[in-house]
């Protein structure tokens, strides 16, 4: 899986676990301005387990609702943030 792919090639990175830790809502605001509806991920089991209503609520509400639903990996460096583990990503992170 992805997340474990990085966690080989970025050893020296923090690794957070959103299901411990939750999202602040600060963060999860600035990874939206980045990323819009990427963010979310609909092909997860999470989302599948999901009602109608509930995939038909905000964004934002939806990620604080349920934090695994925040497509990962999501690398932040500083003020940049990098989504996901495709090649322009390890390309962008220099890996």
């Amino acid at each position: 899986d992805s997340c474990r792919a990085a966690r080989k090639a970025m050893p020296e990175a923090e690794f957070v676990d959103v299901r411990d830790s939750g999202i602040g809502h600060s963060f999860l605001e600035a990874a939206l301005d980045a990323f819009g509806d990427a963010l979310v991920n609909r092909k997860s089991t999470t989302w599948r387990g999901l009602d109608e209503t509930e995939r038909a609520r905000a964004p934002l509400d939806l990620l604080q609702a349920h934090p695994t639903l925040m497509k990962r990996p999501l690398f932040v460096d500083g003020e940049r943030m990098v989504l996901g583990w495709t090649k322009a990503a390890q390309a962008e992170l220099g890996v």
